[in-house]
């Protein structure tokens, strides 16, 4: 008796939302999470209704642009490597050779 299995074809494969790779995702929520946060205050101080919104959307539209690019240029695991490469010295200095010797 011959068994059908169903291949998986997305084995190893970044996480995606529409567009967003990895961790990008993250960011976006925990940056639409401050904004509520955001609004609230904004709102429970006393400011106006419409200049809360186009504060909040103005400052939304900020944060997808600026998450989307990122996602774009840097992909699933270049932005990791590029903290990763301020991190690393562009010399190491020795003036002694008592390192070697012993």
């Amino acid at each position: 008796m011959a068994s059908v299995y169903q291949i998986n074809r997305g084995v190893n494969q970044p996480v995606m939302f529409k567009g967003l790779k990895a961790q990008y995702i993250w960011y976006l929520g925990g940056g639409l999470v401050i904004l509520l946060v955001f609004f609230a205050v904004l709102y429970i101080c006393g400011v106006n209704m419409f200049i809360c919104l186009g504060i909040i959307f103005t400052s939304g539209g900020i944060l997808f642009k600026k998450v989307y690019g990122m996602s774009r240029k840097y992909g699933e695991h270049g932005l990791m490597k590029k903290l990763g490469k301020r991190q690393v010295p562009e010399l190491i200095k020795n003036n002694s050779r008592e390192v070697f010797i012993k």
